[in-house]
């Protein structure tokens, strides 16, 4: 795959997905509907839990004795299927926030969604990483994370030579983000041990276990995608650990 391509295809954020944050402390930032960047992910990957995923690795309250405040954090991992290889990708991390105790004019505020807006924030930050509402973040605007810059005083224009006039400059356009959806049998998962495609197993009992379900499996006992057989070698190394642990 082209390396530019799922970021040129990320990059653009439609007006109607944009609210500028004209008061507060984030004045001057650029608001994006969090609804957006899921529909944009789903466009480019397929559904969420099938063509893109996260998984949340990490939840916490902090407290800060000097502000009397309390926030959340959610750390999380965003996975997604190459499109066209159908190779699936290595976890992508993100960490997000939200205040969960605020202390405000009216007196201490207590959310009840600071851990899905944490959620939220964390996935934008992965999301940014494959180049999700990049023409917001580079350059063009602020974020939360950008200080403001400082005001200086308006310079004297100095006067300018007349000069003939020129030809307009061509716009140039980012591709358009055209593919074909993404068909879920064509989803191929190779193992982290052996580097060998992942197929499905079949039980002696008559039971097959499908290559997803494989994959999630032994990515939750292990950390990692693997094949049936690399997960029965780390299955036994493991049991022979323990058993070496308690002797």
């Amino acid at each position: 795959m082209e390396t530019m391509k799922l970021y040129n295809m990320a990059r653009q954020v439609p007006e109607e997905a944009r609210k500028p944050i004209e008061a507060g402390r984030l004045k001057g930032m650029t608001d994006i509907n969090p609804m957006w960047r899921l529909k944009r992910l789903t466009e480019m990957f397929g559904p969420c839990g099938v063509g893109w995923w996260y998984e949340i690795t990490g939840k916490e309250i902090i407290d800060d004795a000097e502000t009397k405040q309390r926030a959340a954090f959610v750390d999380v991992m965003l996975y997604y299927v190459d499109p066209e290889s159908g190779t699936v990708s290595h976890g992508i991390p993100g960490t997000g926030g939200s205040s969960f105790v605020a202390q405000e004019r009216n007196g201490p505020y207590l959310s009840d969604e600071c851990y899905k807006m944490a959620l939220t924030d964390a996935i934008s930050v992965a999301a940014k990483a494959l180049g999700v509402a990049a023409d917001v973040y580079y350059i063009r605007d602020r974020d939360k994370y950008t200080a403001a810059p400082p005001e200086s005083a308006p310079k004297k224009a100095s006067p300018v030579p007349a000069k003939a006039p020129e030809a307009p400059a061509k716009t140039l356009e980012a591709p358009k983000a055209e593919h074909a959806p993404v068909d879920i049998s064509s989803i191929s998962y190779v193992c982290a041990d052996c580097g060998k495609k992942i197929k499905p197993y079949k039980f002696s009992n008559g039971r097959e276990m499908g290559v997803m379900e494989i994959s999630e499996r032994s990515k939750k006992a292990y950390g990692v995608t693997l094949c049936m057989s690399c997960a029965n070698v780390r299955a036994k190394a493991r049991a022979a650990e323990k058993e070496a642990a308690n002797a």
